[in-house]
């Protein structure tokens, strides 16, 4: 009878465990994710990013730039059942963004178990819209501001989230953080953006700054990197292999993560 009770109550408790799983716990811990992006955890805090911006399954999301699609494999089953999610990527014959880059990383998305469905909008910055004006719920982006401001893009691409979003949305943004006595030749050069920058750049197009995070601070990050933050991992852009292992000690950059909302007027 004891034995009974004992097979009972752990039934009980894994089924209780399943009903009440949190889901960002569960797309986090997908084990269909990528291995190589599973080791970046520890540096890009999913969770406590995700749920810094106040995400929920039920919401409409867009993924400025994924890139790889590091975010997109965690963002792609966290929303799908209930919500919305849309990833928005340049077109890739557009003459302003390298083409082989564009092409690379819809290929390296291509060889994601959980990437063969995820929704495409193609992200333009000339005058056109992101998506339907006043539909989304929440607009991120991560790792990116860096390439924008190089291509004299930033602007644009925060005016377009900020058409896109519904009255109250958000846009979250991860960047690397440089110094605020960084140049904007500085941060193009190497990589950094200072926080000043993102920030008046998306109050100009109406974006209210509601908070902001050391969820993805880096004390140990220098900044002053021969090649930038492109000596850092993952890249490890170096010359030498032997400073493979300082660079790998110090880990990945130190990252401003910012929480914009769009007022409700």
């Amino acid at each position: 009878m004891k034995s009974l009770f004992i097979v009972l109550s752990f039934i009980i408790l894994m089924f209780t465990n399943v009903i009440f799983a949190n889901p960002l716990d569960t797309a986090i811990s997908n084990s269909d994710r990528t291995a190589d992006y599973i080791k970046r955890d520890q540096y890009r805090h999913p969770k406590e990013t995700l749920t810094f911006f106040g995400i929920k399954p039920s919401m409409s999301v867009i993924e400025l730039w994924p890139s790889r699609g590091w975010y997109s494999e965690i963002l792609e089953p966290f929303l799908t059942t209930e919500g919305i999610f849309l990833a928005a990527d340049f077109d890739p014959n557009y003459a302003a963004w390298t083409p082989k880059v564009i092409k690379r990383n819809i290929a390296n998305r291509a060889k994601s178990k959980i990437l063969s469905e995820m929704k495409m909008i193609t992200l333009f910055i000339d005058e056109k819209p992101l998506y339907d004006r006043e539909s989304v719920d929440m607009v991120l982006t991560f790792r990116n501001l860096h390439n924008w401001l190089k291509s004299r893009a930033l602007k644009e691409v925060f005016k377009v989230s900020y058409q896109a979003l519904k009255p109250g949305g958000v846009l979250g943004v991860v960047e690397h953080r440089a110094p605020e006595s960084f140049s904007i030749k500085e941060m193009i050069k190497t990589g950094y953006v200072t926080e000043s920058l993102a920030i008046n750049y998306a109050k100009e197009v109406g974006f209210v700054l509601d908070k902001k995070s050391e969820i993805n601070a880096n004390p140990s990050d220098t900044k002053d990197h021969v090649n930038g933050v492109w000596n850092l991992p993952p890249t490890l852009k170096l010359h030498d292999a032997r400073e493979r292992k300082k660079y790998l000690s110090i880990g990945e950059s130190d990252r401003m993560t910012l929480r914009f909302i769009k007022p409700i007027k």
